[in-house]
């Protein structure tokens, strides 16, 4: 009988637990990451920084590179101060955008990334996608996954809470980016992949359904947990569909539209979230969304970040045009700028106040 699977690129470590740090030496040492211990470290000037005191005594051969910030210039400049050290492997050590620069640089000389984020602000901590600010704004460029995943709960709980809170909005989203999945299938014809819905739909369910909040290790665990599924079920289906839908397309409207005035990824994915689930008529599931969103301190109304009911009617007519092809509930219903208008009116009262 032939073996009739398929491989699944994913990582070779997922450690994720209280005091992971601490045994970061003993997870790069397994030869089929580093067999010479000859390692690249990216950090930031901040929460990588002040980890690399704790961290650098058990990497002796490791050469360390601070990075600017999140550009696509500043990972290009990483990729060039990296080529040639004849390293085994790149250690993206800080929050996001630290680990979208190693990603992409570790990507562009060959080498495998082992991700070590310091908070979880998002599900690009295990994906097959570096997101990277260029000329043009924001750019999404593929790369491989990650090797490796180390992720400290001690160290996550020290991270600010908004960076924190704002994974679980991007965690949650799944829930609404899969029904857009499953409309473009009905309408659309268009393949689901049935593995990467199912692991993505999963870990949107249980951070939406986890009673506990972000003080605790047990919520921490299935939130980090989350998100590394979330990476792993885009690099299965090969692209972004298990966790983007109607909900990142309000976020990257945001981040176009007002690109000084944009909040945090997960915070506007959330809030796009539970718009789109009241505008496929799943009112009751739209409102325990927001109710869930709210209990963590997320937004689900645009003037808790900033934008006004004209500006966010604004960014729901302008989503289609950020993803060319995807099909999810705008698409669908087309609406105009007064049928948005009123949706969104009906949206605030059905979630209350």
């Amino acid at each position: 009988m032939p073996v009739l699977t398929r491989l699944i690129p994913s990582p070779v470590v997922v450690d994720i637990r209280a005091g992971a740090l601490d045994d970061l030496g003993d997870v790069l040492a397994d030869e089929r990451i580093s067999h010479s211990g000859k390692l690249a470290v990216a950090v930031s000037g901040g929460s990588g920084a002040r980890l690399r005191e704790r961290v650098a005594p058990s990497l002796p051969g490791a050469d360390w590179f601070e990075v600017a910030g999140g550009t696509l210039d500043d990972a290009i400049k990483l990729a060039v101060a990296m080529k040639g050290g004849h390293y085994d492997a790149v250690v993206g050590l800080g929050g996001g955008k630290i680990i979208d620069c190693a990603k992409f640089a570790a990507a562009r000389i060959g080498l495998p990334l082992v991700a070590v984020p310091t908070n979880l602000a998002h599900d690009g901590l295990c994906s097959p996608v570096a997101t990277l600010d260029n000329d043009a704004g924001r750019g999404s460029y593929g790369v491989p996954n990650p090797i490796a995943v180390v992720i400290d709960l001690d160290v996550i709980r020290a991270a600010p809470a908004r960076f924190v809170r704002a994974g679980i909005g991007d965690a949650v989203s799944n829930v609404s980016a899969i029904a857009d999945w499953e409309l473009a299938n009905r309408v659309k014809g268009e393949r689901i992949d049935g593995l990467a819905a199912a692991m993505a739909r999963q870990a949107g369910e249980a951070v939406l359904r986890h009673p506990g909040g972000i003080g605790d290790n047990e919520f921490l665990q299935v939130l980090a947990e989350a998100l590394v599924l979330s990476g792993i079920a885009m690099s299965v289906s090969g692209d972004s569909r298990p966790s983007s839908g109607a909900c990142h397309e309000i976020n990257h409207a945001f981040d176009l539209l007002f690109p000084e005035r944009a909040a945090a990824h997960g915070e506007q994915c959330g809030l796009g979230a539970a718009f789109a689930m009241y505008l496929r008529g799943a009112h009751e599931e739209s409102a325990y969304m927001a109710e869930v969103l709210r209990r963590h301190g997320l937004p689900v109304l645009p003037d808790e970040i900033g934008f006004t009911p004209a500006e966010f009617v604004r960014a729901v007519e302008f989503a289609p045009q950020t993803r060319p092809g995807r099909y999810t509930i705008l698409e669908h219903l087309d609406l105009k700028t007064d049928q948005i208008k009123d949706q969104y009116a009906d949206y605030v009262k059905a979630i209350g106040s």
